[in-house]
């Protein structure tokens, strides 16, 4: 592994990082021994990011326990402010929950700090100086080292940056957006600015949520597609993107999972790219791509056929802005709408 720095932090983190959504027992690998034996499999391949979020089922107790032992081999992520039940107070940024929040994965990682704690989605009702004032004291009190944001938009990375320049509070110091071969909106904004301002990035999504797999086909009858659950799966447009990038994959001799995960880490913008297997087969697929390196040649042709800037179509986790989900929000009062 050629390791990077995230941002300014000063931490050298593995171009692949190791998302835990599938170690949780109730939605992905039912087997939390299996899921240790997959964590350390990772770790003595050089991987030493792992991923997670409270709201990721029990992800937080199976990874906690994996790692007891290495805890000093690993730089431990995890994020925060997602709904946790139906309380409103049990989700968000406000400095309420995060102080909750922090504590309680603390107890499930089994752990007295997180190397990068992350909020998961923006919050529009929280001051975002709340927020950073919260999240400066875990970081003074050594509960934090290093915090982060995701699938925030560029305009909200650049307000938090100035908030915490004029206020003295700690800056957010990565950004975990999603990129892959069919998801490349945040090369217009989001990347330069995370450039520009020394944030490091955690890409989520490599694998296009599982169609850059191949085991998603036009045509095919994949059981996810069948039972609708992830409408993606069964987007026309990303299934003929798929195709395409199959047969680029076929010529440049390669599977389709290599292709994805080396465009995904080739973006200078770009420090890590989430991998999230279930099985140790999944895993052993990925690593025997970690050497993989794109010719411009084959970057040119993925740029045909997705070009720079553009998503295929909206993923089903996407962050939605209140503007776009609140048509009250974009709509002048009845009254008010003409110019008589």
């Amino acid at each position: 592994m050629q390791y990077r720095t995230l941002g300014r932090t000063g931490i050298k983190v593995s171009p692949y990082a190791l998302g835990a959504l599938m170690f949780a027992t109730t939605i992905g690998n039912p087997d939390s021994d299996d899921s240790a034996r997959i964590i350390h499999k990772a770790l003595d391949a050089g991987i030493n990011v792992i991923d997670t979020a409270d709201v990721y089922g029990d992800s937080e107790e199976v990874v906690g326990k994996a790692i007891q032992g290495r805890r000093d081999d690993v730089v431990l992520a995890t994020k925060m402010g997602r709904p946790m039940g139906d309380d409103p107070n049990r989700r968000g940024a406000s400095r309420r929950w995060i102080v909750t929040a922090v504590e309680n994965s603390l107890r499930r990682l089994r752990t007295d700090h997180i190397d990068l704690y992350q909020l998961q989605r923006p919050d529009p009702d929280t001051d975002v100086e709340e927020t950073l004032s919260a999240l400066s004291d875990l970081i003074h009190s050594g509960k934090v080292r290093a915090i982060g944001t995701s699938t925030m938009p560029a305009s909200d990375i650049l307000e938090a940056q100035w908030v915490a320049e004029r206020r003295g509070l700690a800056r957010f110091h990565t950004e975990q957006p999603p990129y892959s071969l069919l998801d490349r909106g945040i090369e217009r904004e989001v990347l330069p600015v995370a450039q520009r301002y020394g944030v490091g990035t955690l890409a989520w999504g490599a694998l296009g949520q599982g169609l850059l797999t191949g085991r998603v086909r036009k045509g095919g009858r994949n059981e996810l597609r069948r039972a609708g659950l992830f409408r993606h799966l069964n987007d026309e447009r990303r299934l003929d993107a798929v195709e395409q990038f199959i047969s680029l994959a076929d010529e440049a001799g390669m599977p389709l999972t290599h292709l994805a995960m080396a465009f995904a880490i080739a973006h200078p913008g770009v420090t890590t790219a989430l991998v999230g297997p279930r099985t140790m087969s999944h895993l052993d697929d990925l690593l025997a791509g970690v050497d993989v390196a794109l010719t411009d040649d084959i970057l040119d042709r993925i740029d045909e056929i997705v070009p720079p800037g553009t998503d295929v179509a909206p993923l089903d986790q996407a962050h939605v802005p209140p503007a776009l989900q609140q048509p009250g929000l974009r709509r002048r009062p009845a009254g008010e709408r003409t110019a008589a």
